[in-house]
């Protein structure tokens, strides 16, 4: 695999296309409360955070189509609600989540504005880069990404190499492999695999790129070089977490913990750097998930760059509108959604990168909705359901850790397979 000027540029642009609120915010809390257990916690979050949306971006350079292809083995019908779902989840929380990260983090302390002005200007620009989406991997990939990556980078580096005694608390997890694995989820970065890994092949062809085997080799690379930067600085801010263990309330919030890191690593500078790195990271990942739902609904529609228009101020006003709740607001809310669309995403994602020999649609439709059907207890749970369906997540293996339908999918996976081949051996 060569890695050319192109290949970094593209990978820097998906890189800062993941790289948004929950990404910076999630793991300093997660490595503060996992203490002395932070490398475990640091597997789990990368499985879910790195290993499944490279996945996933490999399946996008083996496919090469829209989202809709992930799911075509199913039904036309099933491909075409799962996008729906996806694209609505993704405007409708992790897009707003970044306009109400920048805002209690980057604006708020500094002008003391309210949170309509905040999103509105926040929005209105995300919409102007969006609107001119040719530009994208240029000014994503050869600038705003860059200054992310080093002032995140150099956040971790001064708070591992300035602690002289850094005082790691054991850890509040009972399993801290498994939390991490499932706080991964709430990076959203499973399914912005499938969103924005579709945003660079437009972009590639809108730029003329359109051979297949040179297309296939720069979406791996970029992907790889993108999957490094996320591990490193995950790894990276859970292990700066865990290294704060006696310097904040055990109570602190997310928001709180990481400006106080920022502020004792980098002093009042940090504060600005901190602003810098909030703004920037939440922007890109917003622009990259208001134009990967605006070049789906264009080629709904022919393409339609009426279409893309509509919806891109139709994602941006929803933007502002749910822009307005506070992060921990929208954070509760998205798990529902994610217990829900998640497994169905990872399990896309696993079936897509297989051998086709493996993945017939017979496989792939009775590996979905057995997914389907075993995650519906952990979103009844997550809905307040918890004590209904508690006796059925214990006799469910995995079913006490969140992943009630992990196995059962593996499972059909396997015995489909085995099936279609004695099948066709009869």
């Amino acid at each position: 695999m060569r890695f050319n000027k192109e290949t970094f540029v593209a990978g820097f642009a998906l890189f800062s296309m993941f790289f948004g609120a929950g990404n910076l915010m999630l793991p300093p809390l997660l490595g503060y409360k996992a203490g002395d257990a932070w490398f475990l916690v640091i597997m789990g979050f990368a499985i879910s955070a790195v290993v499944i949306p490279l996945l996933g971006i490999f399946a996008h350079a083996r496919l090469q189509g829209t989202m809709l292809d992930f799911a075509k083995k199913v039904s036309p019908t099933f491909s075409l609600i799962y996008c729906i779902l996806v694209y609505l989840i993704s405007i409708t929380l992790p897009s707003p989540r970044t306009a109400s990260v920048t805002h209690e983090m980057a604006i708020q302390p500094f002008f003391g504005t309210n949170a309509w002005l905040t999103s509105t200007i926040y929005f209105a620009l995300v919409l102007l880069f969006v609107l001119n989406r040719s530009k994208i991997l240029s000014l994503l990939g050869k600038f705003l990404s860059p200054i992310i990556f080093i002032v995140v980078l150099s956040i971790i580096c001064i708070s591992i190499f300035s602690m002289q005694t850094p005082a790691i608390n054991p850890s509040e997890f009972e399993t801290p492999f498994i939390k991490g694995l499932l706080e991964g989820y709430q990076t959203f970065d499973a399914i912005g695999a499938v969103v924005v890994g579709g945003v660079i092949i437009v972009s590639l062809k809108i730029k003329g790129e359109n051979n297949f085997d040179r297309n296939r080799k720069l979406i791996i690379g970029s992907g790889i070089l993108a999957g490094v930067g996320l591990f490193v600085i995950y790894a990276g801010m859970i292990y700066s977490g865990a290294l704060f263990g006696a310097d904040f309330d055990t109570d602190i919030s997310r928001t709180d913990l990481l400006s106080g890191m920022s502020l004792k690593t980098l002093g009042n500078i940090g504060k600005v750097f901190l602003s810098i790195l909030v703004g920037l990271a939440c922007f890109t990942t917003a622009v990259g998930i208001v134009t990967g739902t605006a070049d789906f609904i264009k080629g709904m529609y022919n393409g339609s760059q009426k279409a893309y228009f509509i919806t891109a101020i139709v994602a941006c006003v929803l933007g502002v509108l749910m822009g307005q709740f506070d992060v921990h607001y929208i954070i509760n809310v998205a798990i529902p959604a994610l217990m829900f669309i998640y497994p169905i995403t990872i399990i896309l994602i696993l079936l897509n990168v297989l051998p086709n020999r493996f993945t017939s649609s017979l496989v792939f439709r009775t590996v979905v909705i057995v997914t389907i059907l075993f995650s519906i207890p952990d979103f009844l749970g997550s809905i307040g359901m918890q004590d209904y369906v508690a006796p059925v997540l214990k006799v469910l293996p995995l079913g006490v850790y969140s992943l009630a339908w992990l196995l059962p999918a593996l499972v059909a996976l396997v015995v489909m397979n085995i099936f279609s081949k004695t099948k066709r051996f009869f």
